[in-house]
């Protein structure tokens, strides 16, 4: 049997906190003890269940702490584009080596379950960031070469759930970032029509990944024209090039001090902040929390963080005619009107869809059958989509979308 020397690692200690592999250094430590490694066994098959693991266990629970936990070398090396200092290196280098059995060996040989060796799961998923470490450590058979491997991981992906996920949302309750396991965005090759619109937002997006100046980006203007999904659209778009999207909610805006903190620990990535479909009343005050966060207050917006917003109001705060006629409060009505538009006027990027024209309405109906493999004549899409936005809310994306949901699930069967 293999043995595994976990005691003496330096700067990869923190897996030894993790359970499982507190139950792994104990079969190990009592190789007879069946009852040991039987436990540790069903327990890390319900970690490759609930994961999506399949292949060697015993490789693939290493391979997710080392990429998921952030030991000093993670750390520095997603701070420093993968190049850290030669001791750290070093450093690294030795826990490989005492590692190297969990990564390079069969299971069965470190554990006497042959269940670990050739696992397949129930429901099997990789990450994308997990299918390019296994890339990198492909034909790696040295401590050194794997010690690389990992630093190029770190360099491109960080480590952590920031590595694994495109998308965030923020945990109010634990004040904390969390990934969206299942994050559904378009393809910008599926939103039809407004190129212009596309060609801004991809363009100031591109220019802040590139390290290049880039503006706050307000999309506004009708309902269901497929803003929030351009902001989505680039999260999946440009992933692997260190793009992250944090979608938050109105109400947490006072936690935005705090997100701004965490994120500038992750310098290697670009953050968009998403607000969808923000809007506010006369007696909202969370919006100045905004206008700090767009201009910095006290502390300065990190360099690597942007804000995205959406909304149906051009100003964001809700303006009244009283705003605009009342005599009465004639010395402060400018006042006034000046405060409304102000928060709008921070985002150096503004953005307007319209209501798509009838014949951009139908190709978008168009697009979304063709991609179900229908094909209809352009007078008949004409009609039935002409019927559908009469009986419903009018030309969208949107729209569009819930008349081929529609005919999909209705027509196809007349």
């Amino acid at each position: 049997m293999v043995t595994l020397d976990l005691q003496n690692l330096l700067v990869c200690r923190n897996i030894l906190k993790d359970k499982l592999v507190q139950e792994l250094a104990e079969a190990v430590a009592s190789p007879d003890d069946l009852s040991a490694s039987h436990r540790f066994a069903g327990h890390l098959m319900e970690k490759a269940e609930q994961e999506g693991w399949s292949g060697n266990l015993i490789r693939a629970l290493f391979l997710h702490l080392l990429s998921q936990e952030g030991c000093l070398a993670a750390k520095m090396a997603e701070a420093a584009s993968g190049k850290i200092g030669t001791s750290l290196q070093d450093a690294f280098i030795h826990d490989m080596k005492k590692l190297l059995p969990a990564l390079s060996e069969k299971a069965v040989d470190i554990v006497n379950v042959k269940l670990l060796d050739d696992y397949i799961p129930s429901l099997p998923q990789k990450l994308e960031a997990t299918e390019y470490l296994e890339r990198q450590l492909s034909g790696k058979a040295t401590p050194e070469e794997i010690t690389e491997a990992f630093l190029t991981y770190y360099a491109r992906y960080g480590y952590g759930e920031i590595a694994s996920y495109p998308a965030f949302c923020w945990n109010t309750k634990h004040q904390k970032l969390q990934g969206i396991r299942h994050f559904e965005a378009m393809d910008f090759e599926d939103i039809i029509a407004y190129k212009r619109q596309k060609e801004q937002l991809i363009g100031n997006t591109l220019a802040f990944i590139r390290r290049r100046p880039a503006n706050n980006v307000l999309l506004v203007g009708s309902r269901g024209t497929g803003k929030s999904s351009g902001v989505k659209a680039l999260a999946k778009a440009y992933y692997t090039d260190g793009l992250r999207l944090i979608q938050m909610q109105k109400s947490q805006l006072s936690d935005l001090p705090k997100i701004m903190a965490s994120l500038r620990q992750y310098a290697s990535k670009r953050f968009i902040i998403f607000f969808d479909d923000l809007s506010f009343e006369e007696s909202d005050s969370d919006y100045k929390y905004l206008k700090s966060a767009i201009e910095g207050g006290v502390e300065s917006r990190p360099e690597n963080v942007l804000i995205y917003a959406t909304s149906n109001r051009r100003h964001l705060i809700r303006e009244t005619w009283r705003d605009r006629n009342d005599q009465q409060d004639e010395m402060f009505r400018n006042d006034s009107i000046n405060e409304t538009i102000s928060l709008s006027d921070r985002f150096g990027l503004i953005i307007t869809y319209l209501e798509p024209t009838q014949d951009e309405y139908l190709d978008i109906i168009d697009h979304y059958l063709q991609q179900e493999g229908i094909s209809l004549d352009r007078e008949e899409l004409r009609i039935l989509g002409h019927r559908w936005n009469l009986e419903h809310s009018g030309r969208s994306g949107r729209s569009a979308r819930q008349f081929v949901t529609h005919y999909l699930g209705q027509m196809l069967d007349k």
